[in-house]
């Protein structure tokens, strides 16, 4: 197979140097902090600058968590600033990388396979890397940082690890050099897609690094990860089989849909069941929207401070449809029949599965295709004004109530702010 060269760029602190940019500050001298104040202490913060990172503070933290001697600017969350500018980064990109050569993994993080460009430009991976940071930050005033590598997973780990030793944050790595100076670096969880609960049954088996899942036999592997092993296995040698064409023609066997939310405070189980009717109704105008129909439903529910089982229900439909009825039953059928009322509710998941075209649904005898078909074209009545007149022109009464959360949350993207 041929050999390829793959770049990862992340764009620095992204939503911290956005608001920093904006403000024309400088994000590696001045302390800022991406978080919502009407949260409280509590509340996640998205970024933090540069600046304060090399205090110590980490990018994920709660506002209480910050040192109280670190004086700072809190920045509310926009998320619609910092989708725009993403769009714009994407296009400099663009202007140099074909597409089909692209993907974007987060709004800050793109691969790149770089080989056939090499050429093109003429010019080592490091420089067209560093040809692209340079545009980017001189168009936007963004920082970046990239990984190199001879595969996917390398491109990320040299991004993710190696990038932040070294002077100019361009990390390099091929298959020998990651066994040199990856193999055993701790904690493991740096590698990406190893997460917790995957260290947790390492650590069990005696292993804390990469180096230590070579030791292991294959057998063991799988029956302690199943068909996972083979990931681990495959990134523990510094092998990656997929490729950007790979990524390009994957098409997902099984369509869905789902949303969840953290509630702001501890809710009754009654008033968290309207929010989950709110977020149903929400996703059933999406179904709508996409034209699809769904044929299992799903719902997980939370419960505050983790102080009980949470509640996980799945219920396959008797057919595909997208009655509001029809799935406000099955939800509240699941909600009602699983939820301990002795306990308050602090997270919401729903999902819609196995979606298929509309058109292509089988009609069961338990279809009332008529009454049903009514309510659909009434609901594409509701999505068609809120499409023109936004999402909080057309709501239900008990949207207006207390407890309720749709409105504000029609006015964020992913859960926070999208204002300027």
């Amino acid at each position: 197979m041929e050999n390829r060269i793959y770049l990862c760029i992340d764009l620095k602190s992204f939503y911290a140097s956005v608001e920093c940019v904006d403000r024309g500050l400088d994000p590696f001298r001045v302390n800022l902090v991406v978080a919502d104040p009407d949260r409280g202490g509590g509340s996640m913060c998205l970024a933090v600058s540069p600046a304060m990172k090399a205090l110590g503070v980490p990018g994920r933290c709660r506002v209480f968590e910050i040192p109280k001697n670190i004086k700072y600017i809190t920045a509310k969350p926009r998320m619609s600033l910092y989708l725009q500018k993403s769009a714009q980064i994407v296009g400099i990109y663009m202007k140099y990388i074909c597409p089909d050569d692209m993907h974007v993994y987060s709004c800050d993080e793109v691969f790149i396979d770089a080989t056939d460009y090499l050429k093109m430009y003429k010019k080592s991976a490091k420089e067209l890397a560093d040809m692209l940071r340079n545009e980017v930050f001189r168009e936007t005033g963004i920082c970046a940082t990239a990984g190199i590598g001879t595969n996917l997973f390398l491109a990320k780990i040299a991004l993710d690890i190696v990038a932040k030793h070294v002077p100019d944050h361009i990390g390099i790595l091929d298959e020998e050099s990651y066994r040199e100076h990856i193999w055993f670096h701790t904690p493991i969880t740096d590698i990406w897609n190893v997460g917790h609960g995957t260290a947790a049954r390492l650590a069990k088996l005696g292993v804390y690094n990469m180096y230590g899942v070579t030791t292991l036999p294959e057998s063991l592997m799988y029956k302690t990860f199943g068909v996972n092993a083979r990931f681990l296995i495959d990134h523990a040698w510094g092998r990656e089989s997929c490729t950007m064409a790979d990524i390009k023609a994957y098409r997902p066997s099984t369509k869905s849909i789902s949303n969840s939310q953290i509630l702001f405070s501890d809710y009754s189980t009654k008033d968290a069941k309207l929010i989950m009717n709110e977020m149903l109704d929400t996703q059933i105008l999406q179904l709508v929207r996409q034209g699809f129909v769904t044929g299992l439903v799903s719902l997980y529910v939370g419960y505050s401070k983790d102080i009980n089982k949470p509640l996980v229900a799945s219920k396959k439909l008797t057919g595909f449809t997208a009655s509001r009825a029809t799935l406000t039953d099955a939800f509240g059928y699941m909600y009602d029949t699983g939820i301990d009322e002795r306990f308050p509710v602090r997270r919401i998941g729903i999902a819609l599965g196995n979606l298929i075209p509309a058109d292509e649904r089988p009609i069961t005898v338990f279809t009332d295709t008529e009454e049903e078909e009514r309510e659909i074209s009434l609901l594409r009545t509701i999505a068609a004004i809120q499409d023109k007149h936004g999402k909080n022109s057309m709501l239900r009464g008990r949207d207006y109530e207390k407890c309720a959360t749709l409105r504000a949350r029609n006015g964020m993207i992913g859960g926070h702010n999208a204002q300027y």
